[in-house]
């Protein structure tokens, strides 16, 4: 019997009188620590709490405790190497960093996502492409990349890699959300924020303390100013997609970008200022 949140069963005596001839394994997503390691005068003026008893319950029968710590954001890739390796999936390194991206260190998702594309490719190498197509989020890999290249103000690389994911579907709005959804992240990490600081800051975004680590190194250099210019530029193209003031959606986030990228001429919030033309 499996038994995930394990932290909240309420009464322990099923530890005790589970069957000698059947296994029971009990799950808790967050640290707990044993009852015995409190204070004896701390246990005298309060109950221990059920979690700090569910080891002793563990230990007092026989069982086993083991604690694994979650994967660092530099073990995720080869974690997942590893798992295809043994599932025998040929899984290429751009779809392995692709998968690292989008899954971070969410092992049971990884596993089910891994299975899934060595059914899909059926012995052939999954590349990052597949993953594009095949599995939620991956998008966001891509979308990264060319955050990275805002960032770094390379045009060179931004346009054309806008360029492909346009190409391959991917609707504008849908590109803009990401990258202001990945500014967000980077003005969080641009506090170089220690690994508790990124799980308080994680949790207000809806993110990953993994999520605002791995960005650590990009958001270094960058000013509060030059995200607070991002942002405005972001706003400026969705309000010149919504009320049609550009001649695309295509076209707007394209100048969008060049504009990231610091390109003369292409400061997108002039577009605020003039009357939507007709479409």
């Amino acid at each position: 019997m499996l038994v995930e949140h394990a932290e909240s069963l309420g009464r322990l005596d099923v530890v005790e009188r589970f069957p000698d001839d059947a296994a029971l394994v009990l799950v808790a997503p967050e640290p707990m620590r044993s009852g015995r390691a409190r204070s004896r005068a701390r246990s005298k003026q309060a109950p221990p709490a059920a979690a700090g008893l569910l080891l002793d319950a563990v230990e007092s029968v026989g069982g086993g405790v083991e604690r694994i710590d979650r994967l660092a954001p530099d073990q995720v890739g080869p974690w997942i190497a590893a798992r295809a390796a043994i599932q025998r999936v040929d899984l290429r390194p751009d779809a392995v960093a692709a998968l690292a991206f989008a899954l971070g260190p969410d092992t049971e998702r990884i596993e089910g996502e891994v299975r899934k594309l060595g059914a899909w490719a059926n012995g052939a190498p999954v590349t990052a492409a597949d993953v594009r197509a095949l599995v939620s989020g991956a998008i966001e890999s891509d979308v990264f990349d060319l955050t990275k290249a805002v960032v770094r103000r390379d045009v060179r690389t931004a346009v054309p890699l806008l360029d492909r994911l346009l190409a391959e579907g991917n609707a504008p709005q849908q590109l803009l959300a990401l990258l202001l959804w990945q500014f967000r992240v980077l003005l969080f990490a641009s506090r170089s924020p220690t690994r508790g600081e990124a799980e308080r800051m994680a949790k207000a975004i809806r993110s990953s303390s993994g999520a605002i680590l791995r960005y650590v190194q990009y958001a270094r250099g960058l000013a509060p100013s030059d995200i607070l210019r991002a942002y405005e530029s972001l706003y400026a193209c969705d309000i010149s997609i919504k009320t049609g003031r550009a001649e695309s959606d295509d076209a707007a986030l394209l100048l969008c970008v060049m504009d990231l990228c610091g390109v003369p001429g292409a400061d997108y919030r002039d577009f605020l200022l003039r009357d939507a033309p007709r479409r």
